[in-house]
């Protein structure tokens, strides 16, 4: 895409494409068939994509009237074929910078309709919890203490499918794995799951979903199958302690940091190691208490105490609240994750759901 004085345009490579990029024309953008940047012809002659993609990009410029400059380069592309697209603008007078930052920062607050996109993966989202409580609350406790549904053993695999049925019927995607991850594994801050791992009733089970559609959405809870150990339902209270708090508290004006701050002390008088005073623990709490979400998972406005992103919250940022508790040495993990956008007033939270611990109470 082109971004110019008088609009911008979307340039897609093949018929294939063409009805993703429609869908993009509906918000304004004007649509480039490949032939009207002489792509096709490139092709035919042997050009490499790199080849093609800066050949593309020039007729650009020179259509909207862009003399050589500096040009921000951003998106996706690979490694090598940015390094070979910069380096074939530089020959034509042009000097690329990187321009992630900047787009960055220029998609942080979200429009309405990008708001919508989000609720509406939001939705899918709470759908899916429900089902994944309904399996769980369903499901019977045989020979040790495994959780079977039917005739079947329900394992992280089992879990993650229906989730992934849920997000499909909804025409969504989840590009990375979704996180079902019992005991140890839910405590761990890389774990996803083991897909065979069958689910077992006392234990806690971290179960974290961020679907896509045309942007994302992000979600977490723990639940526990029967009587849950007393440490894990003392750890589970703290969190839906500070997770209650940190919503409240979430308005324009206020840091993430600031935020993350008063979860930290929380937990530290509570006995527990906190990042800001234990950097690189993986015992107690250990990640940030939020981020951006949008075309990224991750995205601005960040909740560290420095960097872009860190200054305060502003209507249409939308934001992650998850504070967790983890013990892997005991072999449970606790994360309560939602979803919300500030408004001018406070927030409205997208992923209204139970907190419970028990899915039979769901």
């Amino acid at each position: 895409m082109v971004a110019h004085g008088g609009g911008a345009w979307l340039a897609y490579f093949t018929s294939m494409e063409r009805e993703e990029a429609a869908r993009a024309g509906a918000g304004g953008v004007e649509l480039v068939h490949p032939a009207d940047f002489g792509m096709e012809t490139l092709r035919r002659e042997g050009k490499t994509h790199e080849e093609i993609l800066a050949a593309a990009l020039k007729a650009a410029f020179d259509r909207a009237g862009v003399v050589p400059g500096r040009v921000a380069l951003a998106g996706r592309l690979a490694a090598g074929i940015a390094v070979a697209m910069a380096r074939m603008l530089e020959e034509g007078g042009w000097k690329s910078l990187s321009g992630g930052g900047l787009m960055l920062a220029l998609r942080r607050t979200k429009t309405e309709g990008e708001v919508e996109e989000i609720a509406c993966a939001a939705r899918a989202t709470v759908e899916a919890f429900e089902s994944v409580a309904r399996m769980l609350a369903d499901s019977s406790v045989r020979e040790g203490e495994e959780l079977w549904l039917g005739e079947e053993r329900v394992t992280v695999a089992r879990a993650k499918a229906l989730a992934a049925q849920v997000f499909a019927a909804h025409g969504l995607e989840q590009p990375e794995s979704s996180i079902v991850a019992p005991a140890e594994e839910g405590a761990t801050g890389h774990s996803t799951g083991t897909p065979e791992r069958v689910l077992r009733a006392g234990e806690s089970i971290v179960v974290d979903l961020f679907p896509r559609g045309l942007l994302f959405a992000d979600c977490t809870r723990t639940f526990c199958v029967g009587e849950p150990p007393e440490e894990l339902l003392r750890a589970h209270g703290l969190v839906l302690e500070a997770l209650e708090a940190s919503l409240e508290a979430v308005r324009p004006g206020v840091r993430g940091w600031t935020l993350h701050e008063r979860v930290c002390r929380l937990f530290e008088n509570e006995g527990f190691a906190v990042p800001d005073k234990n950097p690189g623990t993986q015992t107690g709490y250990f990640h940030l208490l939020g981020h951006g979400v949008g075309y990224e998972l991750h995205e601005l406005p960040s909740f560290r105490k420095t960097g872009p992103g860190t200054d305060e919250l502003r209507p249409g940022d939308v934001v992650t609240i998850e504070p967790g508790l983890y013990d892997p040495e005991a072999g449970w993990g606790v994360r309560l994750e939602d979803l919300v956008v500030v408004t001018t007033d406070g927030m409205t939270n997208l992923t209204p759901l139970p907190y419970a611990l028990d899915p039979r109470s769901w």
